[in-house]
């Protein structure tokens, strides 16, 4: 299991619909772009699973060129992807399958040719959340995420190989931190990965290619990862760090809490000194994080406000104007509800039209839950007026429940429906927002429970493959739901569940789930009469 931190669960910072089929994607197309070495001038994209049929409505075809192009998952570009290609020279072309069975359902082979002699193909996988690997390289397998730098070389599976590549990296000052070799037969063509904490320099390739057993080096640079200056060096250094990340190494929600009573800090805080420790242990700077939740609020502020202030057209036109509508209003003596919780479930509308109309969001956990957490934290600290710091702890709360539930279940609607998504997106503003009105760590942890509990086995049915409907209107209830499960929580009420457990049914609740529940446009509301002939698959 990698690291899963405040970026992975409150992140990425992304162009929209879909953080799996639109981030993920880019992130496997832009790994294969790095892997490959150079720009390619023809590109083919075979798509499998979830993302044969709903890529269009995703825009994962636009994410997958754009990420061929070079381009990182917040760029607003993303959106003219194939114009952009066509001006750079790029031939590509999209072919779906629907019949071969893949390990994931959001599944891409990519054939690159630089119009010469230089072929390549991978399979990449996009896991949830935006984050993704690639599984096979050129008929070998592999497991490259792009969560660290890594070296890739094609090797004879013969002695002495590994011995020279470790050393010449070592005598380069390149610090390996694993070691990966992927073989189809002894003594044949091999494939060897390794993770490493600085770049690689042109000279140290050229005295590995130097190996007459050695035939290719690739370089793949770690995604988001922002390398120390000299002059922002990290508190602790990487050996030091090392050794304090064994007590924030948690596996699941009790464990955290447990050191929020021990030392007396609240979930948000413990896990936001969780991320300085590993960012000082692979040597980042630590100030990076407090960076990183800045832009994290910036962002949601934005993706809030953009629709409330003018009419954005979403791509299938199925929201477009829907928050508007609810914003105008709520305050009505006719109406349900106002204050808080009206304005929670309009913001959390408004990003998802933010996020349909490919515009900037953050995936909390994912993008088609967006809305969730800032509709909830904006509505809170316009009531409020919590402090920037408060704040920050308050998404390191939330981002904590994001990953007991990446951890130990999942984050994606392909893999456990919408009540992965929407049911977590919940949980983390519950939490959050428990935190910010004075909760205990354990009333976060029940705030939490109970939010996924009230919207457990929620499937995911987008109509028409767009994430758009009934997500927007998901989005909205969750935000209630976890205002809502908060209330609960901090007036005693408790979950009979514990955290941990709840996590874990919802994860069997998912599995049992069918495929046609699970983010494939083929059940569920998307297989309506009136929704059915509008798919774009």
């Amino acid at each position: 299991m990698g690291f899963i931190g405040i970026r992975d669960t409150m992140g990425p910072i992304m162009v929209g619909p879909s953080s799996s089929h639109t981030a993920g994607a880019l992130r496997i197309a832009y790994m294969a772009r790095d892997l490959f070495g150079t720009q390619p001038s023809k590109v083919t994209f075979t798509l499998y699973g979830s993302f044969s049929k709903t890529y269009r409505g995703h825009g994962t075809d636009r994410a997958l060129v754009a990420g061929i192009l070079g381009m990182h998952s917040d760029d607003l570009r993303i959106k003219d992807s194939f114009e952009i290609a066509r001006q750079a020279g790029l031939d590509f072309e999209f072919k779906v399958d629907h019949e071969t069975k893949t390990s994931h359902p959001n599944t891409v082979d990519i054939e690159l040719s630089d119009g010469a002699d230089t072929t390549m193909e991978v399979r990449g996988e996009s896991i949830g959340g935006g984050a993704a690997r690639l599984v096979m390289v050129d008929g070998n397998k592999t497991d490259i995420t792009g969560e660290y730098n890594s070296v890739i070389v094609y090797q004879r599976d013969v002695p002495g190989v590994l011995g020279f590549i470790s050393s010449t990296l070592a005598l380069g000052g390149i610090n390996i931190g694993s070691v990966g070799l992927h073989r189809r037969s002894k003594g044949g063509l091999a494939i060897n990965i390794l993770e490493v904490d600085d770049p690689l320099p042109d000279d140290v390739k050229n005295i590995l290619l130097s190996h007459p057993q050695i035939f290719s080096v690739r370089f793949i640079e770690a995604l988001g990862k922002n390398r120390v200056s000299e002059n922002a060096k990290p508190e602790h250094s990487a050996e030091e760090a090392s050794a304090l990340f064994q007590k924030f190494d948690f596996t699941d929600a009790t464990g955290i809490v447990s050191y929020c009573d021990d030392h007396d800090m609240s979930i948000g805080d413990v896990f936001i000194k969780r991320e300085k420790i590993n960012n000082a242990m692979n040597n980042m700077a630590e100030k990076n994080v407090d960076t990183y939740l800045h832009r994290v609020i910036e962002v949601m502020k934005e993706s809030v406000e953009g629709p409330l202030d003018a009419e954005v057209q979403t791509m299938g036109g199925l929201i477009t104007g829907n928050a508007g509508k609810v914003k105008r209003y709520v305050g009505q003596p006719d109406g349900v509800f106002s204050g808080m919780f009206a304005n929670a479930a309009t913001y959390a509308m408004a990003v998802l039209e933010t996020n349909a109309s490919m515009g900037r969001i953050v995936a909390a956990p994912t993008a088609g839950s967006a809305g969730v957490v800032p509709g909830v934290l904006m509505a809170l600290e316009e009531q409020r007026e919590f402090t920037e710091a408060q704040m920050k702890s308050a998404i390191g709360c939330a981002a904590a429940i994001g990953f007991v539930v990446s951890r130990n279940a999942t984050v994606a609607g392909a893999e456990g429906g919408c009540q992965a998504e929407m049911g977590t997106a919940s949980a983390m503003a519950a939490a959050a927002a428990t935190q910010l009105l004075g909760g205990s760590p354990q009333t976060c942890l029940d705030a939490a429970a109970i939010a996924i509990t009230n919207m457990m086995g929620l499937v995911c049915d987008p109509v028409c493959g767009l994430v758009e409907e009934p997500c927007q209107k998901r989005n909205a209830s969750a935000a209630v739901n976890a205002l809502v499960s908060a209330q609960l929580a901090l007036s005693g009420v408790h979950s009979t569940a514990p955290f941990d457990e709840t996590v874990d049914a919802m994860k069997k609740v998912g599995r049992s789930l069918p495929i046609e529940l699970r983010e494939t446009a083929l059940g569920g509301i998307a297989a309506c009469p009136s929704c059915k002939g509008c798919a774009l698959g």
